[in-house]
């Protein structure tokens, strides 16, 4: 039984491995850059591109479209949302997905091709910039070992260098959060996202942290939106947070949104990861404040002839206004459409009085509560056999009738 079993776990580690020698279960995701890692047997570092990990990531629906006027530009990504756009003077064969080094500020950069052809000037009308006069960096050449080697080591520095950062800014007793650190491709310079409510004089940081880590600093300030973008998250919906997915211009949100909508003013369930309100505050915006300027405005409860009506409740998009006689309570509510409500404020506008809302028990709607008692029981979707006649007791009866 022990040889089976050797021979059972021989035969699992076979099947990890594919012709190339790569072992399957050390493969490593980075959703920060939209890659896996993995390294063969013989030493060779791969790395692939997944789209569907990415941040801000864009369907190329223009594919087979011929670029005409393109001038062979390209979108590089590099980690989280930070995309940039290349011209490949040197006319290589650039397919989506190839590891590219590209020209940086000083030294150079590694990134992944994720657009290519027409699609690239619609994103560049998307992002603002004018291909006539912007100055695009070039692309030096495809990754080689090496550069991708160079690349995936100062990947491996990132989480380190940003724990240190941000002790080193405590103990300077700065008021700032360091979110994120991006080293470039060579490993020569890092980008430090930060975060502050105040004006921070970092000089002497910057001073430290080049002695500390040896390389070039950028620091680059970002707001708390930004932050959540670049760091992505669940959202209460259970979707990836829009501001990583496809967000990448974020508009002001007021309360005064919620309450146009007629949302609780709770900010436990307003507000998001980032603290601030939520983004999808603004999505439906525009077409409840269409709803609700369709409904008439009520100032003051309805005058009838067998009293007042006091306005409890409003459904914006379906335009009905329910009112209840009481008004300390939401007993008995008639519900009224917006037109019949708009009748009778003109006749109490007029000084008259309408004829009472009272809907007889016979002629009242409806309501539209489901009850649901019983839909979790577990046996709900079995299905009940009939029990069989016994054999003998049938034979029996036939006998009987047959008599």
């Amino acid at each position: 039984m022990k040889n089976i079993d050797m021979k059972h776990i021989d035969m699992m580690d076979q099947d990890a491995k594919d012709m190339d020698g790569i072992d399957k279960r050390d493969i490593i995701y980075n959703c920060d850059r939209g890659c896996s890692t993995e390294r063969t047997s013989f030493g060779e570092l791969l790395v692939d591109y997944i789209q569907g990990a990415c941040k801000l990531s864009v369907f190329d629906w223009m594919k087979k479209i011929r670029d005409f006027g393109v001038r062979d530009l390209i979108e590089v990504r590099f980690k989280n949302t930070r995309k940039m756009y290349y011209e490949n003077t040197s006319g290589m064969l650039l397919k989506q997905g190839d590891i590219v080094v590209v020209e940086a500020q000083a030294g150079h950069d590694v990134g992944i091709v994720t657009l290519l052809g027409p699609v690239v000037l619609r994103q560049l009308i998307r992002n603002k910039i004018n291909p006539k006069i912007y100055e695009f960096k070039k692309v030096y050449r495809k990754a080689k070992p090496l550069d991708t080697e160079r690349w995936q080591e100062a990947i491996a520095r990132e989480h380190d260098t940003m724990i240190q950062a941000r002790h080193i800014a405590n103990d300077m007793d700065l008021k700032m959060k360091i979110g994120d650190v991006e080293f470039q491709g060579d490993g020569t310079k890092a980008i430090f996202y930060y975060i502050a409510d105040e004006r921070v004089d970092f000089r002497q940081l910057i001073k430290v942290f080049a002695e500390k880590f040896k390389i070039r600093i950028e620091m680059r300030q970002i707001g708390a939106r930004q932050e959540a973008g670049l760091i992505g998250g669940i959202g209460v919906c259970g979707r990836p947070l829009c501001c990583s997915c496809y967000m990448s211009n974020f508009h002001s949100i007021t309360t005064t949104a919620a309450r146009v909508q007629d949302l609780s003013l709770n900010p436990q369930k307003l507000a998001g990861q980032c603290g601030k309100l939520k983004c999808c505050i603004n999505y439906e915006l525009s077409t409840y404040a269409d709803a609700r300027a369709r409904l008439p405005h009520i100032s003051a409860p309805l005058e009838l002839e067998d009293g007042q009506a006091f306005l409890k409740k409003t459904d914006i998009l379906k335009g009905e206004m329910s009112f209840s006689y009481d008004p300390h309570s939401m007993v008995n509510l008639t519900i009224l459409k917006a037109s019949k409500v708009r009748d009778i404020l003109k006749l109490n506008a007029q000084g008259k009085k309408a004829t009472s809302i009272l809907i007889s028990p016979s002629l009242s709607p409806t309501s539209e509560f489901i009850d649901a008692v019983g839909d979790e029981n577990i046996d709900r979707f079995d299905k009940f056999k009939k029990k069989k006649t016994p054999n003998n007791f049938r034979k029996s009866k036939q006998r009987f009738e047959h008599k």
